[in-house]
């Protein structure tokens, strides 16, 4: 093969590379992904989910997947507040998102919005302005509750979306800082345990800025992540007796309120 044979193959391949188009993030697990999915999978349930607790606040959160939420059955069957999945990535926006963020507004349920993280897509500064763009804001009317961001295992591939722990730790920071200066509310974080220490090498990075939803189904909440000496709140069954999973806020309605206040 002559020089000019040779360059021109070279730089075919190198036009291959580089301006080809870049891979479309796979979102086909969207639609069913939510809270917890991954942790079940991952985890299982240790016991008998509790029934109730003295002094805590019941609420649920719910996502694509349940489709149209009854907001009446639910306030009467005794939800205080409702998280709903609004986004995932920076591709997909859940389609039952309106009905079932404003429906709860509408039945007098304290409400607020989370993000499906998927660190393996983007960073976490274009996630969260992704997830604020599509109702995942806060707005000071005493009913919403800042947003959450859900990070799990990867329903597509490793555990830790193949980051390091200090990589997926500057991956939350980003997030939560960029949802801390435009909203100016600090992001709840929600995960479980065993991921944190496992994917982050259970950093206390964030115990003292972003209140923890955790996730554990088992009649006590257990241990929890590094950094933070209390829960804010505990998914603490995949089903019950409102839509999706069942969840207690740490503290009576006020404590909720008072979060929705800011």
């Amino acid at each position: 093969m002559n020089r000019t044979v040779a360059s021109v193959a070279v730089l075919a391949v190198f036009a291959a590379v580089v301006l080809a188009p870049p891979a479309r993030a796979d979102y086909s697990m969207a639609g069913e992904n939510d809270a917890g999915t991954q942790i079940a999978r991952h985890e299982g349930v240790q016991g008998t989910p509790r029934a109730e607790a003295v002094g805590q606040t019941l609420g649920h959160d719910v996502s694509g997947h349940q489709g149209p939420v009854d907001w009446a059955a639910a306030a009467g069957a005794g939800a205080k507040f409702s998280y709903v999945k609004a986004t995932e990535g920076t591709g997909f926006v859940n389609p039952q998102f309106g009905q079932q963020y404003d429906g709860a507004h509408a039945a007098g349920i304290i409400r607020g919005a989370y993000h499906f993280a998927r660190p393996d897509i983007s960073g976490g500064a274009a996630q969260a302005e992704y997830f604020i763009a599509h109702g995942g804001g806060w707005r000071a009317d005493g009913t919403t509750l800042p947003g959450a961001l859900d990070v799990e295992y990867n329903p597509y591939g490793d555990a830790c979306y193949g980051k390091s722990p200090a990589d997926m730790t500057a991956w939350i920071t980003d997030f939560t800082r960029t949802y801390l200066a435009k909203v100016k509310r600090s992001a709840l974080i929600y995960t479980s345990t065993t991921w944190w220490k496992r994917c982050t090498g259970n950093t206390n990075r964030f115990g003292d800025t972003n209140p923890l939803w955790l996730a554990r189904y088992a009649p006590q909440i257990g241990e929890l992540p590094a950094g933070w000496a209390k829960q804010s709140i505990w998914q603490f069954a995949r089903g019950g007796g409102l839509p999706g999973d069942q969840n207690y806020y740490n503290g009576p309605i006020g404590r909720v309120q008072a979060l929705a206040k800011g």
